[in-house]
């Protein structure tokens, strides 16, 4: 079971997964808007990003500092910076993502036991929470790239 949850972190096996949500997304579409649409292909990878990083931190770090939201979990400028800064946050992302990969696989772990420092979440909840809330992200950012025209 532990292998199968840390596999469907980055599963891709019933839809494109987030590589190649993110493969050859086209700097000049990364911070553009779509009528209709609240955010941009940087505020999601950006979004993904920072929650991700927010439930690790969560479930591993017992002095962890809850966020505010939404102000804290969704970038405020449209565009990333630079090509640098967007790249960092695909890197980033895919750390942490592994990171969740070794807490689900460490069989140190109960992944049913309550978080000491929380108020009455799992391990488990964490990692699921991970899982669907990136899934849903990643949807969303392939139906951005189709409406930019930006997806094959």
């Amino acid at each position: 079971m532990r292998e199968q949850l840390a596999a469907a972190l980055d599963w891709g096996d019933a839809h494109a997964d987030f590589a190649r949500a993110v493969q050859n997304f086209p700097p000049d579409l990364r911070g553009r808007r779509i009528r209709g649409l609240p955010y941009t292909a940087w505020q999601i990878v950006e979004h993904l990003r920072i929650a991700q990083q927010d439930l690790l931190e969560f479930a591993t770090n017992p002095k962890y500092c809850e966020k505010s939201w939404p102000a804290d979990y969704w970038p405020k400028e449209p565009a990333p910076p630079n090509a640098r800064a967007w790249n960092a946050s695909i890197a980033a992302f895919r750390k942490d993502r592994a990171a969740l990969k070794r807490l689900a696989t460490d069989p140190k772990v109960r992944l049913a036991a309550k978080i000491p420092h929380g108020s009455g979440q799992t391990y488990l909840r964490e990692i699921l929470l991970a899982l669907d809330h990136n899934a849903y992200h990643v949807g969303e950012l392939i139906v951005l790239r189709r409406l930019l025209g930006a997806w094959r």
